[in-house]
């Protein structure tokens, strides 16, 4: 066997057993829940607040740098949860995202603003502002850490029906710090967008519910639930100028003992990128702060609250674009330039068209059995979608697949020259919604 073939074989291996562990574990903690993988195939989002009266104390966090086409819808969507405080981080915005925000929230909502030179420095210091000014109304309000909760919202996005009855009973279990969201996209309606539901909402989602397993879920920027005790715990300002700042504090957490969790019974819906240039500089910023995790590894082989199949796994995660994505980016080609030189020394042996139909099909299985059973989880995942569509975008993966190795080896190249300059995702104008969505329930705040 060639250095190559073992490297590429290496590779295949590694990364299929990762994944079907991970898939493995998802599937079994949802069977045991006793719900379905299609549960929110068809939920309605940012409608349906909390039924239940909470022990705990919950604190929506939204930063916003000029989200005045989204801010309105996420604001009411959270608003109408009663006994819970909306903070808005305007971070030096220069659109009407302050006014906006506070017009659909009321005095259930407070505008944190920011002003140059100090806004505008990511936003990981955006939310370490708004967390300030949430340690000040707990203090106030003589709450307790433990029994306070943090949510981090972006501007676009939109929790499940009932989600917090979901979400805050998990917290009842005193090591949990932290639990994060499915996500969902809105605006699903072109190749695009579509496929970055596939994404998110098929294999990627019921990974994470795999990793709970090990209490080591990445915390998302969306939806992403903290008890306030844990932040604490990751010092004044838990979250670092990383361009993924959420995985880093995720990282944190873990490092520090508190469990990180997530459930199939909630979600968070958000908006796609609509245009493929801006989907790679939000990509390629997402690959670059992921390939920087790898300075954490000493910390996580060192933690002495990790158990050794949590560090595994943990590692595994970080090192995944360094060992998977850019290795497989050069090696796919080296095997697809073998298959299309040799590949039809797999037909010497068909000598009717039956055989030879049957020695393509099982090529094919092998081959692109991950692309296969993709299509058939997000079909699974929602039942609308229809499965040949859904075999369809599985098998679109090939393609889609250079969209990751470009903003991996750009991800790399950004590393090298020293550049971390962070840009926000860009919004979508929506049309407005029914008026039975913005309707609050006539509880006391």
């Amino acid at each position: 066997m060639s250095l190559v073939s073992l490297v590429a074989t290496l590779i295949i291996t590694s990364s299929m057993a990762y994944f079907v562990l991970l898939v493995g574990s998802g599937l079994k903690a949802i069977r045991r829940t006793g719900t379905r993988l299609d549960h929110l195939g068809a939920t309605e989002y940012g409608t349906g607040p909390t039924t239940e009266a909470a022990a705990l104390a919950v604190y929506f966090l939204v930063p916003c740098l000029d989200e005045a086409e989204v801010i309105g819808r996420t604001v009411a969507g959270l608003t109408i949860n009663p006994g819970t405080t909306t903070v808005v981080v305007d971070d030096g915005s220069d659109d009407e995202t302050a006014a906006l925000a506070l017009a659909a929230g009321g005095a259930r909502v407070e505008v944190v603003r920011r002003d140059l030179p100090h806004a505008r420095q990511g936003k990981g210091e955006a939310l370490n502002a708004g967390l300030a000014r949430v340690r000040e109304m707990v203090a106030t309000r003589g709450q307790h850490p433990d029994q306070v909760v943090v949510c981090v919202m972006d501007a676009d996005g939109r929790l499940s029906e009932h989600a917090l009855d979901h979400v805050l009973p998990l917290f009842d279990r005193p090591h949990v710090g932290g639990v994060q969201l499915q996500v969902r996209i809105r605006n699903r309606d072109s190749f695009l967008t579509r496929f970055q539901d596939f994404e998110f909402w098929g294999a990627s989602s019921v990974t994470q519910i795999g990793r709970s397993a090990t209490g080591t879920v990445s915390l998302g920027g969306n939806a992403q639930f903290s008890r306030l005790s844990a932040l604490d715990s990751a010092g004044e300002r838990p979250w670092t100028d990383s361009l993924t700042e959420d995985l880093d504090l995720a990282i944190t957490l873990a490092l520090r003992g508190w469990e990180l969790t997530t459930t199939p019974f909630a979600a968070v819906e958000q908006q796609a990128v609509e245009k493929v240039p801006l989907l790679l500089r939000q990509r390629t910023r997402w690959y670059q702060g992921h390939l920087m995790t790898i300075k954490r590894l000493p910390e996580i082989w060192r933690s002495p609250h990790l158990s050794h199949v949590a560090a595994l796994e943990l590692s595994f995660y970080c090192l995944s674009p360094w060992i998977l994505t850019l290795p497989w980016s050069i090696l796919f080609h080296v095997c697809l330039g073998d298959l299309i030189l040799n590949g039809s020394a797999l037909l010497d042996f068909a000598s009717t068209p039956v055989a030879t139909a049957v020695v393509v099909l099982a090529w094919y299985l092998l081959a692109f059995a991950p692309a296969v059973f993709n299509g058939v989880l997000y079909w699974r995942r929602d039942r609308r979608v229809g499965l040949w569509r859904g075999l369809a975008m599985g098998n679109y993966m090939v393609l889609t697949n250079y969209l990751s190795f470009a903003c991996a080896w750009k991800a790399l190249a950004r590393v090298l020259r020293g550049e971390t300059a962070w840009a926000k995702t860009a919004r979508t104008r929506e049309t407005p919604e029914p008026a039975r969505a913005l309707t609050r329930p006539a509880v006391a705040s």
